[in-house]
């Protein structure tokens, strides 16, 4: 969680560390769900608001690969809020009710889908105009 703080501090900050990092959010996400899931309690409603958000997290990566012909990884605070709070979860499941967690868990992980989904298209449309921002 802390590996991209190094590397700014380092200045060893790096496009395939970047893509590497992405990559590893992905599997860290990938196994919470498979290994919780199961043995856990979650109405339905829940399942399709996780759904969902997978939809607009798979849809924001397809929409940066066409928009800029390779992946965009987006490191926003939301993004990072979102991964602490799933590391932080399943330690939380002895003592904070499930439901209650698991939706403050899904608000956080849709706002920060959603602002992705922005960010990438704001990029888009200031390379478009010629200024070149760099995604957070």
């Amino acid at each position: 969680m802390i590996d991209g703080a190094v590397a700014r501090r380092t200045n060893t900050v790096s496009e395939f560390g970047s893509t590497l990092d992405t990559a590893a959010d992905i599997v860290f996400t990938a196994v919470c769900l498979i290994k919780l899931l199961p043995v856990m309690n979650i109405p339905v409603w829940l399942y399709i608001w996780i759904a969902i958000i997978a939809v607009i997290k798979m849809a924001n990566i397809a929409a940066g690969f066409i928009r800029q012909k390779r992946f965009i990884s987006v490191h926003s605070t939301m993004n990072r809020v979102t991964g602490g709070l799933l590391f932080v979860y399943s330690l939380t499941l002895p003592f904070i009710d499930l439901r209650f967690s698991t939706e403050v868990v899904c608000m956080v992980a849709s706002v920060a889908a959603i602002q992705e989904g922005y960010m990438i298209k704001r990029k888009n449309e200031s390379t478009k105009s010629g200024l070149s921002k760099q995604l957070p």
